[in-house]
């Protein structure tokens, strides 16, 4: 089976040390234990297991009651901990897959944590280094908002000059991508979204982007991944949208949805009434049409075809109780009410119901949403712009068209946006 690399949802089919990664049928739910308050070691944590002439990249986030592990090189993302016990001497986190008990036990140093992995017999030992604070680093304002859940935290990028100015909310793909365009799942950085950001401030344009809830600054809004649905997302977007609306630095507030982004836009931009919207690499279709299509060749027949059913129930809104373990990482039981509200939206119909400006833009060396895509948003938007970006990809960066290529500029933050990006969002927002 070949390994599936960059897709909208990615599947977890390589196993975590020879077992597999799927999880429990029931709902993990973190127990905090120790005499020290997680708050001393929340935040993100990066770094590797020393497993003998192949180290493995593994990304810690630690909120102020629960903590969650992500493995890049298996597709493993914030799959929770069982158990976190922070004292003065040390740290030990476990997580608990197909009944093996996985341990980390370490000490908590300056930003460092080393100690030593144990699953079934066997120890190798991890390092972990502190995530750098990025705040410092950005020219804009931290910004924050109220949700039901706590404060969401969010970036703001100001021109310079007297305002008022117009801002673009700027939201973020699929996954645990983060306010700048970055994973957890891939090693490295490219900031496209970050760029977006600061190329758009150049030009007059202001713009609030943010950590989705579970990710990054935002990680302790995540809660329960069963409980998550599509609409908090919307929602999440909406309020940002308003918040905009209601400060005086603002004129007029648009929605810059990218991937995944971009159907959370649509419907945020028309919950919150925005001035304009703008897609990039938005997909086309419902993502069950999307997903058929990305797994055809990446799996054996029988696989396919049991995807297939298990979207057919979930888009009834049925659960699935049965799922094969080489696609539990996409349809475990807790990810499948989120499943089942996103397969509830179709992006040609809901961006025909907005009644602003509308703009449209793909890359034609995007690997993950074709420009086809585009097209089929464009002809259900009869008034809407569309722009085709030559040579961009994914992450609108210039890239080639073959794979292997395309894929390593994901990684690559000193590459520029692709050239025309910017400048066509500005000439259609003036």
């Amino acid at each position: 089976m070949k390994k599936i690399g960059l897709v909208i949802l990615i599947i977890c089919s390589i196993s975590l040390l020879l077992i597999s990664c799927s999880q429990e049928k029931k709902e993990l739910k973190t127990k905090e234990k120790g005499g020290v308050p997680l708050e001393k070691i929340a935040g993100t944590w990066e770094g590797s297991i020393q497993i003998p002439n192949q180290p493995l990249p593994i990304i810690v986030q630690f909120s102020n009651k629960s903590g969650t592990i992500s493995i890049p090189a298996q597709g493993v993302q914030n799959y929770p901990l069982t158990e976190v016990n922070l004292e003065a001497e040390g740290i030990t986190f476990t997580m608990d897959i197909q009944k093996q008990h996985i341990a980390f036990d370490g000490k908590v140093g300056d930003e460092k944590i080393t100690g030593t992995f144990k699953q079934n017999g066997q120890s190798f030992p991890f390092e972990l280094m502190k995530e750098e604070d990025v705040a410092a680093e950005d020219s804009g304002d931290n910004v924050q908002i109220e949700r039901q859940e706590g404060l969401m935290y969010g970036q703001l990028e100001l021109p310079s000059g007297e305002g008022p100015f117009p801002v673009m909310i700027i939201l973020a793909g699929s996954g645990p991508t983060d306010k700048d365009g970055n994973s957890t799942l891939l090693p490295g950085k490219n900031n496209s979204l970050k760029m977006l950001a600061e190329d758009l401030a150049a030009k007059g344009i202001a713009s609030i982007r943010y950590d989705k809830r579970g990710i990054g600054k935002n990680l302790s809004l995540g809660g329960n991944e069963e409980d998550l649905r599509f609409e908090h997302y919307i929602d999440d977007a909406a309020a940002w949208v308003q918040f905009a609306k209601e400060d005086k630095r603002f004129s007029k507030v648009g929605v810059i949805g990218h991937s995944e982004g971009s159907l959370i836009g649509m419907v945020a931009a028309q919950k919150a009434e925005a001035d304009v919207f703008v897609s990039i690499a938005g997909a086309g279709r419902p993502i069950d049409e999307v997903l058929t299509e990305q797994l055809v060749g990446q799996l054996p027949a029988n696989l396919q075809k049991e995807s297939a059913e298990i979207l057919e129930k979930l888009k009834k809104g049925e659960r699935v109780k049965e799922v094969s373990t080489e696609l539990q990482s996409l349809y475990r039981s807790s990810v499948q009410p989120y499943m089942i509200s996103w397969l509830q939206y179709n992006p040609q119909k809901e961006i025909e119901k907005l009644d602003c400006p509308v703009l449209i833009i793909n890359g034609s060396h995007d690997i993950q949403v074709p420009v086809a895509d585009a097209e089929r948003l464009h002809e259900a938007k009869e008034a809407s712009s569309l722009y085709i970006v030559e040579g961009m990809n994914h992450i609108l960066k210039e890239a080639p068209e073959e794979r292997e290529g395309n894929i390593a500029t994901y990684t690559n933050p000193d590459l520029p946006l692709a050239e025309g990006l910017i400048s066509h969002i500005i000439e259609f927002l003036e």
